[in-house]
């Protein structure tokens, strides 16, 4: 069957030589010449694709592709005048399939017109294929997951597919950006082209222009040969630009004219020479931010951003988690030639639902190439994972309640051994263990967790409500005097000394405690931050109780030398501290 083409523009020879063209190519074409035309022409007719200028003696263009694009999923190309590079953008983004620059080049109209017959040819065979057309079969064999954010992200590949607009991908790190910019390009009419991919981070910026448009030999000390750019590889398929925030201003300006009038000139070269390229970018940074800063040119996000895809996190499509780690596994085993597929228990695949993938998918994979290589068998178990336990990110989307008793432990148990203090670990090793973790960059607050209160503990409890800080109080005073009151009685004196000296220092901690009781507020810093200032305030007292002798405070504290430094160095008490 014949292939039908709809040209629209006002100029008559431009139309002329469009139609020779098309009809050399063996496409039949109808000429309209104003926007009421196109419109009824469309309406009346069913024509494959649309090729139109943007600026109509009784409208505009755009009101033709929103028209088309609204109905229909038929290619529709946009023809624009130079310097009309934001409409021409504007067309792309309600859903043109591509444009060209006027003065009209023969050689680039052809290519825009073969592109649009291979998406009309991939249209064919997807309605002809009774099951899954070929293209989504590979979008869900190369794309792992099936939870609900996944299903619009795939339709939304789908169609930009068809597209040659430029796209942008964002998202954190570890998310697949490469992966879905592969995926477009092999799902593309482009996907005989080459898929280049380049790290704008990794290029030396000496080297950039070089590394981009290419040199001529002896165009400067070193090119011993002439060497094609990555857009003159690229020609013809897709040119991946990743972390594209990291490109230097002074590049910004050079590859802004190759996007915008797709020509380069190599280094040396004396004539532009042109080229056919899609751009795919992304990057894990603010761009928005960036052009706010002065850091990005503006001019260049407009280009580059055309078309936005943003990707999900792990941790939003958790009920992927199993299905990914499956295919990872079986990958690992396929490369590093194991016997037999290594499996995860049931346990172990709950873990890893549970935690924090800050890494996102890189981090999982990390995560199963560690507990392969540590599991003795083929079975891997939660132990093989080397996952911390539930930091505080998990333990408040999954709420459990709080003894009270956890207070007053987090100062009592102490490490005799002189090591790292049992209190520190069970207030912040959560805390500690996200900072240390490898894809950690910062460390996330979470509301506290209000602590019931406690009476007939304190001599004063007569008071409706008694705050954490009185309960720590009164439970180190009692641990210090339970611990030394079978091997000396003069310490059991210091003891009750220093609990005297406490209840006078109590005054300002109690009207803190009953006021925040009473009000229901919580700690405006939350409960680390309101422990570890209590717990700085008993160990100050008992320094001053003992004039500044560490050995002796931590003796009256019961706890080692060792200890008491530790937690004076943690909590920034100089020596001679006056409060």
């Amino acid at each position: 069957m014949t292939t039908t083409a709809l040209v629209v523009d006002d100029e008559v020879d431009l139309c002329r030589l469009m139609q020779i063209t098309l009809t050399k190519m063996g496409i039949k074409s109808d000429v309209a010449y104003t926007l009421s035309q196109a419109k009824s022409y469309w309406q009346d007719n069913d024509y494959d694709f649309c090729l139109t200028d943007l600026k109509l003696p009784d409208g505009s263009g755009l009101e033709l592709v929103k028209h088309i694009s609204a109905s229909s999923s038929k290619p529709i190309a946009v023809i624009t005048a130079h310097g009309s590079m934001d409409l021409a953008i504007e067309a792309l983004k309600l859903g043109a399939f591509d444009f060209v620059n006027k003065p009209l080049e023969l050689p680039r109209l052809r290519q825009l017109v073969e592109n649009a017959l291979k998406v009309i040819q991939q249209d064919l065979t997807a309605k002809s294929t009774p099951q899954r057309s070929p293209e989504q079969q590979m979008l869900d064999e190369r794309l792992i997951g099936d939870s609900a954010v996944m299903h619009p992200l795939k339709n939304t590949i789908l169609k930009l597919a068809r597209s040659q607009a430029p796209v942008f991908l964002s998202g954190a790190s570890g998310t697949g950006k490469e992966v879905v910019a592969r995926l477009i390009h092999d799902l593309s009419p482009r996907r005989d082209g080459s898929f280049v991919p380049v790290n704008c981070g990794a290029i030396p910026s000496e080297l950039m222009e070089s590394e981009f448009f290419g040199h001529k030999k002896g165009s400067f000390t070193g090119a011993v040969a002439d060497k094609q750019g990555l857009f003159q590889q690229a020609n013809g398929g897709t040119l991946f630009l990743d972390e594209v925030a990291d490109l230097p201003l002074a590049m910004q300006v050079k590859l802004l004219r190759a996007i915008q009038e797709k020509t380069v000139r190599a280094i040396g070269d004396t004539k532009e020479v042109p080229v056919d390229i899609r751009i795919l970018s992304a990057t894990h940074k603010d761009l928005n931010q960036l052009v706010q800063t002065g850091l990005f040119r503006q001019d260049l996000y407009y280009r580059i951003n055309v078309i936005e895809l943003k990707l999900p996190t792990l941790n939003a499509r958790r009920d992927d988690i199993p299905v990914l780690a499956t295919h990872f596994l079986a990958l690992i085993a396929e490369e590093w030639q194991l016997e037999s597929k290594p499996l995860l228990t049931t346990e172990a695949c709950l873990r890893l639902q549970q935690h924090d993938f800050a890494g996102n998918v890189r981090e999982l994979r990390n995560v199963l190439e560690r507990a392969v290589t540590l599991a003795e068998t083929s079975t891997i178990d939660i132990s093989h994972l080397g996952l911390s336990d539930l930091d505080a990110h998990q333990q408040a989307r999954m709420p459990q309640k709080i003894n009270e008793n956890n207070a007053s432990d987090s100062i009592e148990n102490i490490d005799k051994d002189g090591r790292e203090p049992s209190s520190i670990k069970s207030v912040s090793t959560q805390q500690a263990t996200a900072n240390l973790h490898p894809y950690r960059t910062m460390t996330h607050h979470y509301a506290a967790v209000k602590q019931p209160s406690i009476s007939g503990t304190i001599s004063d409890s007569s008071s409706s409500a008694i705050g954490i800080e009185q309960q720590s109080v009164t439970a180190m005073a009692e641990s210090a005097e339970s611990v030394n009151k079978d091997t000396n009685s003069d310490k059991t004196d210091s003891v009750a000394n220093l609990d005297s000296s406490i209840d006078g220092n109590n005054d300002m901690l109690n009207s803190i405690a009953i006021k925040s009781s009473v009000s229901g507020q919580l700690p405006a810093q939350g409960l680390e931050h309101y422990l570890q200032e209590q717990e700085r305030q008993l160990i100050i007292t008992a320094l001053k109780q003992t004039g500044w002798n560490k050995t002796q405070a931590a003796e009256l504290l019961g706890t080692t030398f060792r200890s008491l430094r530790y937690r004076m160095t943690k909590l920034e008490i100089a020596e001679d501290q006056a409060e």
